[in-house]
């Protein structure tokens, strides 16, 4: 009688798991498609006031700059007091890029007095 209990209860444990693995296989309809959409690389220089040096102030904003989600790059030229960003458009815009520049050391420092769009393909042509 116990081997027969024994046997019963093996079979139950085994029947039910491998229902539990059928159950977790089938298809949900909530199941939601994600698609990456192709990126749009734009590219604007800006120019800055407020940058002293260029270790602690060009180099920050270029660091903080590619950190930022959406830039792809980022140069920033102390002697030139401009910086070169080329973004995805899908994701930021240039005064996203503005703020994110004006907001770095407690937004105090620095300050974007003008954006230019520049031309990826005139650029690479040359």
């Amino acid at each position: 009688m116990k081997n027969l209990l024994l046997i019963l209860v093996t079979v139950l444990t085994l029947v039910s798991c491998n229902q539990a693995k059928k159950q977790n296989n089938t298809p949900t309809s909530k199941e939601v498609k994600t698609e990456k959409l192709a990126e749009k690389l734009e590219s604007v220089e800006v120019e800055i006031e407020g940058m002293t040096c260029e270790i602690g102030c060009a180099k920050l904003i270029q660091s903080k700059l590619y950190k930022f989600d959406g830039v792809t790059y980022a140069n920033v030229s102390f002697e030139n007091k401009k910086g070169e960003i080329t973004y995805d458009a899908n994701k930021i815009n240039k005064e996203d890029i503005k703020s994110e520049i004006e907001k770095i050391a407690g937004g105090d420092l620095y300050s974007v007095i003008k954006t230019t769009d520049i031309d990826l393909i005139s650029k690479e042509s040359k």
